[in-house]
């Protein structure tokens, strides 16, 4: 092999590896996009109804408080966390998820209190 076919070999090796792992990387973002979306909509439809049953209904006798409190915490972290990294995906899907914690957790508050008096 002479020096004409290894620079060749070198050539074709770098634009090779540079070619696939562009794929390989848009191919990753595209998973990541899907997964972050399946997420925001799994996270948001799971929290919403029950969101909407309370505001209606505003029974919140078997919503437990500590857990509440919790998810609203847990919430509030990823939403920081999304802000920090710049993930849309987890900034919406948790500030979303946080205000509807945050408006049972009001009426289970405003529930409870009214229920000593």
């Amino acid at each position: 092999m002479n020096y004409a076919d290894s620079s060749f070999f070198l050539a074709n090796f770098a634009f090779n590896t540079y070619f696939y792992l562009n794929y390989y990387a848009m191919n990753t973002e595209l998973l990541i996009n899907i997964c972050g979306w399946i997420a925001t909509f799994g996270l948001i439809f799971g929290y919403l109804p029950q969101a909407i049953q309370t505001i209606r209904t505003r029974n919140t006798d078997g919503i437990s408080l500590p857990g509440f409190i919790s998810m609203a915490v847990g919430c509030a972290a990823f939403v920081v966390q999304g802000f920090l990294i710049d993930n849309y995906y987890l900034m919406a899907t948790n500030l979303i998820t946080c205000t509807c914690s945050v408006i049972i957790f009001a009426i289970k508050m405003h529930n409870d209190y009214f229920k000593k008096k």
